[in-house]
């Protein structure tokens, strides 16, 4: 049973633990105060998102470590000035520091409370360490390490990373499962022998959104929430 061979979970935290796209739309709009009534803000979160994620794949891995923050500064700034939208240079920095400021699915707490019995829990994220602490701490994620691309120098998919984590957890591949919403994410863990958990956020990328949330049988254990997850593995 995959439960009594699992030590630990590593989680990622944005999409996965936490909501961004609703915590992220809300900013905007307080930040934009009313000055654009026009604007589509899941839209615009959701081409954010996608700008971040393209910015990643094209980052360079020779030129040195280069901070989340800074990748979505400079993303923001693409999608605001696309769309006509105008925010002074602090406004941005503020809307930017909104993924710091994510909030917890419902699910996220309680379900983390009830695995920690059982298993290590630590983040293995593309943001940064900084990032990951404060909005763990904002949003009472009861993690027992944290981990970040930002320790190992490159962004997953990259199995550097994971392999990293696994090094810190003094663990086997086989007795570590990733968990995450995104795919590709557990893909990549469950090639270098990681045990693998997929849990469905269908409202991920908002109520319009387009979030991924087939189960498939490629995947160790398929969830619908947290609570599902700690459920399935005997918690």
């Amino acid at each position: 049973m995959i439960a009594r061979v699992v030590k630990a979970l590593l989680f990622d935290v944005q999409g996965t633990a936490t909501d961004f796209h609703s915590t992220v739309c809300d900013e905007a709009r307080r930040i934009s105060a009313g000055r654009h009534p026009g604007a589509d803000w899941p839209e615009v979160v959701r081409r954010w998102r996608a700008g971040y994620f393209m910015a990643l794949e094209q980052a360079p891995r020779s030129s040195g470590w280069v901070s989340v923050q800074s990748v979505y500064r400079r993303a923001l700034d693409a999608v605001l000035d696309e769309r006509g939208i105008v925010f002074s240079d602090a406004e941005r920095d503020e809307l930017t520091a909104a993924w710091r400021r994510l909030k917890p699915w419902p699910d996220a707490v309680p379900g983390l409370t009830r695995l920690k019995g059982g298993y290590t829990l630590a983040t293995l994220s593309n943001a940064d360490v900084s990032a990951v602490v404060e909005l763990s701490k904002r949003a009472g994620l009861p993690w027992d390490a944290i981990f970040a691309a930002e320790m190992a120098g490159v962004f997953k998919p990259d199995p550097a990373i994971y392999r990293m984590a696994a090094t810190y957890l003094g663990l086997e591949p086989a007795e570590i499962m990733m968990v995450a919403s995104h795919k590709y994410d557990i893909r990549a863990a469950a090639e270098l022998g990681f045990r693998t958990a997929f849990v469905a956020r269908p409202l991920e990328f908002g109520v319009d959104g387009e979030a991924d949330v087939a189960y498939s049988d490629e995947f160790d254990v398929n969830a619908s929430d947290f609570g599902d997850l700690a459920e399935q593995l005997g918690r």
